[in-house]
């Protein structure tokens, strides 16, 4: 449908080619689909959620036949004239008013107590009309009690009353009736019977449909699919804690601002304590989590938690879903599940490589890896294709508060969370907010690709692999900013019949090598430093170069204090030491230049002195260093070796950029002990007791 903005007439529809799951859809579920192209069509020029609009074409236009179409979309343009107040016409529709005495309009309708009034007053406020302080009974209040928690769009009849004055101020607009936009019924049986004339993959493009994309296009993959369907997950998964970065113009947020009434999306992140949770004080009123089944969080770079106890009451309700700020309402429940959405700027793959995905996060979390094990699921969203014309669908899909209500009446109070276990466990890496995890996300595709329950083993395993695959990314990145605390993460499944375990990879992991197989140049050094600021690890790599000259010493790249220290040390010491080790010649004759790169973003250290001097001398005497090495450790002024700190972490980082030999002081031999087998599996450790007995194991033969 094309619409002339002059004279405000309906062009007729434009013809589409009806298909075979158009018009199964059409039988199985009449009344209840609409074409999606209507809604992206007649919505130019109106700010309302797509379920609204789908609420009056879904009224009119639930059918394929074109004048029936037609004649639908004229009674719905009439409806949105009559009804859908644009922002432009709030003073239009106070004359209005006070000339009918009563009007009917479909209004985003929010409301506020004041405790301040005398016995207390409620308010309601209608966002499109502008209009405040409009009279409305307590007892239509309490019954639609999201009015409070970001209103409610609504068929909503006003009166007009110029003798309501309250406190000396004529206040004439009073709110007669409310009745919340939405399907009459939507049960259960009759859905499931809907879907049972379907096949798995029709029933997946019905509801890539329902979200308005087009499954058929060359870049809708089987996987892809699976994303977009990731992201209804926290509909009917109550507690869900999803995260998605990615790149811009994805569609991250659109489900969660369009979809369905019961989410509801906070622009940029930011949201009160008292109105996320709760308030603290008289009267207690509960807040977004306890009214809503989605809280979604757009651009979460943004976000910020003022005190530190905020970002424990975020960390202790996406763990049990439950809270209590100290009030006389005790611990209340929620079943709202949280959802981040965020840019991720750069080639995830360097990033993977470098450093870890949870960089868009503000630094008040990012580094926070208690608040990130809750995370459920990690879509990866450099995976969704940027928004194109042809993505979107001409074709039938659900009307969306149908689905919504589904979702939230029929779906989401059932749970699958234990069907997995009929035919698989899970691995010894699986520890139990891993299992939780993975049996959530499994739980919520088969709720939305089997509502009734009733899957084959083999559709169990996809989803179950696709769940372990969501949670491992979660882990990976623990495992890059915790070392060896979160050093579990081959996460896999076992089946029960065969006894066969199957571990699970992530898709970005394939490329995480930093260390070179070959030789290195001589003067060319990887180790492992840590920062003390940021209590993290950080993989570095020295190179040096040492040619005749006037005596110049010069560190460039990363130059903290703490690393142009070890640097110097190890080239003074080498400068005392050099002729017992054989070298004949002065450094003092000689320019030496040191670049140090922080390969996973680094940037302080104050242990690489070893690195330092094996890189001198191996610049010095032209010599390679081993294949794969990475040398630990510090020294002092006189070649006195400090036993390494952290060296399960250290040899963690280590194994993960490619290392597969390590040179460790002997002093850490006891610590063997302590370090997991995967490390001592992976890796050859050398010792040595002295600066030269580490320089002639480092040098390649």
């Amino acid at each position: 449908m094309n619409t002339s903005e002059e004279n405000g007439d309906l062009r007729p529809v434009d013809e589409i080619q009806i298909d075979a799951l158009d018009r199964k859809l059409l039988e199985a579920f009449a009344g209840r689909v609409v074409r999606k192209d209507l809604v992206k069509k007649l919505k130019v020029g109106f700010n309302i959620p797509v379920y609204v609009m789908e609420y009056l074409l879904g009224k009119f236009c639930s059918t394929s036949n074109r004048d029936e179409i037609d004649s639908g979309l004229q009674q719905v343009k009439a409806t949105i004239s009559e009804r859908i107040v644009r922002a432009d016409q709030s003073e239009l529709i106070k004359a209005r008013l006070q000339k009918h005495g009563s009007m009917k309009i479909i209004d985003l309708c929010t409301a506020i107590f004041d405790e301040k009034d005398q016995g207390g007053k409620y308010w309601a406020r209608l966002a499109a009309s502008g209009l405040d302080f409009v009279h409305v009974e307590p007892e239509l209040v309490h019954k639609h009690e999201r009015l409070f928690t970001g209103g409610i769009w609504a068929n909503i009849e006003l009166l007009y009353d110029e003798t309501m004055v309250h406190r000396g101020v004529t206040r004439p607009f009073v709110l007669q009736r409310l009745a919340p936009i939405q399907i009459a019924s939507a049960k259960h049986d009759e859905f499931v019977e809907g879907r049972r004339r379907f096949s798995r993959d029709e029933w997946t493009d019905v509801l890539i449909r329902t979200m308005g994309y087009e499954p058929t296009h060359p870049d809708f993959s089987q996987r892809r699919k699976w994303l977009y369907l990731l992201r209804l997950v926290p509909m009917v998964e109550k507690n869900f804690n999803l995260v998605e970065l990615g790149p811009r113009s994805t569609g991250k947020s659109y489900v969660f601002r369009e979809l369905s009434p019961y989410a509801i999306l906070l622009s940029g992140g930011q949201v009160t304590i008292p109105k996320l949770f709760a308030s603290n004080a008289p009267p207690y009123e509960p807040g977004l989590v306890t009214r809503w089944d989605v809280v979604a969080f757009d651009e979460v770079a943004g976000s910020h938690f003022k005190k530190p106890e905020d970002k424990q009451l975020y960390k202790d309700y996406m763990e049990m879903g439950s809270f209590s700020r100290g009030s006389a309402k005790g611990t209340i429940q929620g079943e709202a599940g949280f959802v981040f959405n965020g840019n991720l700027d750069g080639d995830v793959e360097t990033i993977a490589r470098t450093s870890h995905l949870f960089l868009p996060f503000p630094d008040t979390i990012r580094t926070d890896m208690a608040f990130h094990d809750r995370w459920h699921a990690y879509l990866p969203g450099w995976e969704m294709p940027k928004m194109q014309p042809g993505y979107f669908t001409p074709h039938m899909g659900f009307i969306a508060d149908y689905i919504a209500e589904i979702f939230h009446n029929e779906l989401r109070p059932r749970s699958f969370a234990d069907l997995y276990d009929r035919y698989f466990h899970l691995g010894s890496h699986v520890e139990e907010r891993d299992r939780k995890a993975i049996a959530r996300t499994t739980s919520g595709l088969i709720k939305l690709l089997h509502p009734d329950g009733d899957c084959s083993k083999a559709e169990v395993e996809e989803y179950l692999r696709f769940g372990i695959e969501l949670r491992r990314r979660v882990k990976e990145q623990l495992r890059r900013m915790g070392g060896v605390e979160y050093a579990r993460v081959n996460l896999s499944y076992i089946d029960k019949e065969t006894r066969q375990e199957t571990f699970v990879s992530c898709n970005e992991l394939g490329s995480t090598q930093i260390i070179p197989e070959g030789p290195l140049p001589p003067g060319d050094v990887f180790t492992v430093g840590h920062d003390p600021d940021e209590g993290r690890y950080s993989l570095f790599r020295i190179q040096c170069s040492v040619v005749p000259a006037g005596g110049r010493f010069a560190v460039v790249g990363v130059t903290s204090k703490g690393i142009r220290e070890s640097a110097r040390m190890a080239y003074d010491y080498l400068r005392s030491n050099g002729k017992k080790i054989g070298i004949d010649r002065d450094l003092a004759e000689y320019d030496v230049n040191i670049q140090v790169m922080s390969l996973t973003s680094g940037k302080e250290a104050t242990d690489l002195g070893m690195a330092f001097y094996i890189a001198l001398l191996s610049a010095t005497l032209g010599r390679q260093i081993g294949a794969q090495l990475v040398v630990l450790g510090q020294m002092s002024l006189h070649g006195v070796l400090s036993r390494v700190e952290g060296l399960g972490d250290k040899l963690r980082v280590a194994m993960d950029a490619g290392a597969r030999r390590v040179l460790i002081p002997t002093e850490n031999s006891r610590d063997f002990a302590t370090l997991p087998a995967e490390v001592l599996d992976k890796l050859r450790i050398d010792f040595y007791s002295e600066p030269s007995q580490a320089a002639f194991k480092a040098l390649a033969d």
